[in-house]
């Protein structure tokens, strides 16, 4: 609804990311049990308290002319669609995520010991991203659920890992959309909010 209204301020104050093959749409679906709506995605556990940054930059190109002083039109010549966050936990799907692919494996031989390896060059490691967030309103208690889904892209900047003893070790990624090759849609937002209703 236009016009000021304070039941559609949105605040993430509990949320979860997810990965999955690439191709892999947002679940449409909003069950009882969040796991089972996200059944075919691997939830990559916690992330920072800082959350998410999403971020959307679209660079256009001007068109000038002798006649004026502005442009007169415009080109779009570049959309970087992006989520930056932290993971906290170690494990078999997150460091190869962060890392940009492989697996981990069991070293032959010895009981409860693992090995990742870090190709020598990088390979691209298309994935699909998911996130999802809760927003309970005070006022009734209601709850307004989030979806956001990247179909295809890939991790393409990794923070530093910093090792210290008074901090959690973090696995900060840039994760980046990317097109796919039938023009479908970059991503997508799913809702239960009935603020989206029609009035």
């Amino acid at each position: 609804m236009a016009g000021t209204n304070s039941s559609e301020i949105r605040i993430a104050g509990v949320g979860r990311l997810y990965v999955a093959t690439a191709d892999t749409d947002v679940p449409t679906t909003f069950s009882s049990d969040t796991s089972t709506d996200w059944a075919s995605w691997k939830n990559l556990g916690f992330t920072s308290g800082d959350g998410v940054t999403f971020s959307k930059k679209d660079k256009l190109e001007p068109v000038d002319v002798w006649q004026a002083v502005s442009p007169v039109h415009f080109v779009y010549s570049d959309r970087d669609l992006t989520l930056k966050f932290s993971l906290m936990q170690f494990n078999e799907d997150t460091l190869p995520f962060f890392m940009g692919g492989g697996t981990v494996e069991a070293v032959t031989g010895s009981t409860g010991v693992y090995k990742y390896d870090i190709a020598d060059r990088p390979f691209a490691d298309v994935r699909a991203l998911g996130l999802e967030f809760t927003d309970v309103k005070a006022s009734d208690g209601t709850a307004v659920t989030y979806r956001f889904g990247i179909p295809r892209g890939q991790v393409t900047a990794a923070d530093d890992i910093k090792l210290a003893r008074k901090s959690a070790a973090q696995l900060g990624i840039t994760y980046t959309a990317m097109a796919a090759a039938d023009g479908s849609a970059l991503a997508s937002f799913v809702m239960k909010d009935s603020a989206y209703a029609a009035s």
